[in-house]
Parts: structure tokens; sequence; C-alpha cells
């Protein structure tokens, strides 16, 4: 069991986050956010990769200092330097940001190749 005022890592839905544990539980502890290492998904948690869902979620990172009940199995001690609050969710943001643009560039050239493939296996246009 992890202390009262212990630094952890600790993930919250779909976000990963530097806090100090305020207050222990049986199956949750209340952890006060200092950073951010992964920024929470956008999307339906349900429907993963898919655009075309009834809702698409906007998920905002947990601020500095909220306190959020996390689920104890996401909870380990932490013990390096805890970078600031605001540089934290930059370089989390800009990792989200940077994936998703080398999905969307992977996406495009398996078009494009998955396309010539289909001129090349069906020349005239008719698969049969």
């Amino acid at each position: 069991m992890l202390a009262i005022g212990t630094i952890v890592r600790a993930g919250y839905k779909s976000g990963e986050y530097i806090g100090e544990i305020v207050e222990g539980g049986e199956a949750k502890a209340a952890v006060k956010v200092l950073a951010v290492l992964k920024h929470p998904e956008q999307g339906n948690l349900h429907h993963p990769g898919s655009a075309d869902v009834g809702f698409f979620h906007q998920r905002r990172a947990l601020a500095f200092g909220e306190i959020a009940l996390m689920p104890l199995h996401t909870l380990a001690a932490y013990s390096h330097a805890v970078p600031e609050y605001r540089e934290s969710l930059h370089h989390a943001l800009q990792r989200q940001l940077d994936e998703l643009r080398e999905t969307i560039r992977y996406a495009q050239r398996a078009v494009q190749e998955l396309e010539q493939l289909e001129r090349d296996y069906f020349p005239g246009g008719q698969p049969l």
C-alpha cells in the first residue's frame, strides 16, 4: 500500500499522470495531479480509431493540483524528478499529436500502395 504523500505514476481514464497521494482507500486513492505523462485519448473509447461515432469525445488533461480518485492498480511509486506541469502537458500533447500525424501519413501511404495493387490485380477495373 502506498502512503499518503507518496509521489506516484497514475493512470486515469486514458491519461497518465504524476501525482501525490492525498488520501487512501480500499480500491482507489485520491491523487493530486503534478504533471502529465500521457494526454488522454480523444474520441469514443468504445470505438477506438473511429471518427464516425455518435459522440466524439474531447478529453482534457487533468489540471495542475486537481484531485482525482484513481484505481490503486494504476498507481506505482515514482522516484524521478517531477517535471513542471505546463511543460509536461505540452510534451504529452505534442507526443500525441506527433503519433496521430504519423498515423495519418502511414494511412495515406498504405492507401496509395493498396490502390496500386488494386490496379495491378484488376487492370480492367472489374474484380470478376
